[in-house]
């Protein structure tokens, strides 16, 4: 079992990382490399001979092989990225690059997406050199640049570029999975990620004919392109029910001991209660328009338009999602992946899920594992291209009303010590065992 001194460095690590501003805005705007040498030097103070790369200037990427007892086993690899979301100062309680523990709180933009979890892998990492313990099988450890936007200077360019450095890899694992969800009614759930929602971000350009604000405009591109975001906002997506998404609502259905299968999958979400929430975003595809761009002038009728919308299908959807957004832009408005990558499933019945469930159940006897699937994507999508299975497997042990889901992206992110504690003894039992 981690020892208390890993206990102690998955705290100052989390806080450490979260001082480091990795804020990603897009569009190439990001600076990693003082995280990448962070988590390089306390990796090779265990041992490990980690490997700095990178595409673009400061976007750096840390890449390091733990050698496994067994060379005949496939290879693991454990992954988290090293960017954060961007966050307003003014917003926040504390400052969200500040790092700040207070009250058995860390505070800061990345606690929980995901320098929690970098900070889990290293100190795991770091007491088993002290104990001399090495793993099953081999593990690649790996801290990624651009997660927050295309991945292009992260997982997109290792999986590219340096695929030998992932040699014998078949399964990973990484963000989002194995966290408390309270129901309300005193359940705890841990739900662990076996599919992702493939991305399908779109560009919509509307064109028509430029003129003045005061004259009739048959063919105004605001118009047209006004037209065609309200009715993909309002589209109503028909369910799609993959199988971890099927395997999900089973278990749940048991748990809670519900009547009526699959029949009607809408009205069992409603006598899941709160626990629908850990399906209902992924029982359909989604397109939700998030940004518009037209005129320059309020009396001038511009001659283009144009929107993004962030679009998700499901494993099995991508085809039925362009049919739709061809039907709903029209004649009128032209779209085009602005970014795209797949969706993703894997195995229930393999025996590196079975690990996990045994590792969570250790330490949460008191919790129920179920699968899940991940309304949106992580780094795991771009490993795919590898022939990598991911899973979703993060560990926290989070307390009655801490909201979880909504820290990602949000305001005030923070991570309990105690939750940290758990997810180093939960991760380290699992990579003890896979």
């Amino acid at each position: 079992m981690a020892d208390a001194r890993a206990l102690d460095e998955v705290v100052r690590f989390t806080s450490d990382l979260i001082r480091i501003d990795t804020t990603n805005r897009g569009g190439g705007d990001c600076r990693e490399r003082p995280a990448a040498e962070y988590a390089a030097a306390r990796l090779a103070e265990a041992g490990l001979e980690p490997t700095l790369l990178e595409r673009t200037e400061g976007r750096t990427n840390v890449v390091a092989r733990l050698e496994g007892t067994d060379p005949s086993a496939d290879a693991l690899l454990v992954h988290g990225h090293l960017d954060v979301v961007p966050a307003q100062a003014e917003d926040w309680s504390v400052h969200p690059f500040s790092g700040e523990i207070r009250d058995g709180v860390v505070w800061g933009r990345g606690a929980v997406d995901m320098k929690n979890m970098d900070a889990m892998i290293l100190a795991v990492v770091r007491a088993w050199a002290r104990e001399g313990v090495r793993p099953r099988r081999d593990l690649v450890i790996a801290f990624t640049a651009d997660e927050e936007a295309s991945a292009e200077d992260g997982s997109g360019f290792l999986a590219d570029e340096h695929p030998g450095l992932f040699e014998g890899c078949t399964e990973g694992i990484s963000e989002s999975g194995a966290f408390t969800f309270h129901d309300g009614s005193g359940r705890q759930l841990y739900p662990i990620a076996a599919g992702e929602r493939g991305t399908g971000w779109l560009k919509l350009t509307a064109r028509g004919r430029a003129g003045h604000g005061s004259k009739v405009n048959r063919s105004n591109a605001v118009t047209r392109l006004a037209a065609a975001v309200t009715r993909i906002g309002a589209h109503e997506w028909p369910l799609r029910i993959t199988p971890t998404v099927r395997a999900a609502l089973t278990e749940l259905a048991a748990l809670y001991g519900v009547d009526g299968g699959l029949d009607d999958v809408d009205a069992l979400l409603r006598k899941l209660g709160p626990a629908a929430a850990l399906v209902e975003p992924t029982v359909r595809n989604s397109a939700n328009p998030t940004m518009l761009s037209a005129g320059y002038k309020v009396n001038v009728i511009p001659g283009e338009a144009v929107a993004y919308v962030d679009g998700r299908y499901l494993p099995g959807g991508e085809d039925e999602f362009r049919t739709t957004m061809d039907r709903l832009t029209g004649p009128d408005v032209e779209w085009e992946f602005h970014h795209r990558e797949v969706a993703l499933q894997a195995p229930l019945d393999s025996p590196t899920y079975a690990r996990m469930r045994a590792a969570v159940e250790e330490f949460a006897p008191e919790g129920h594992v179920v699968p899940y699937c991940m309304s949106g994507g992580t780094d795991a999508k771009q490993f795919s291209r590898l022939g990598i299975t991911g899973y979703g497997f993060a560990p926290l042990k989070l307390p009655e009303g801490f909201d979880y889901q909504a820290l990602f992206h949000g305001v005030d992110e923070r991570v309990p010590v105690e939750a940290l504690h758990f997810g180093v003894r939960v991760l380290d039992r699992f990579l003890r065992t896979a």
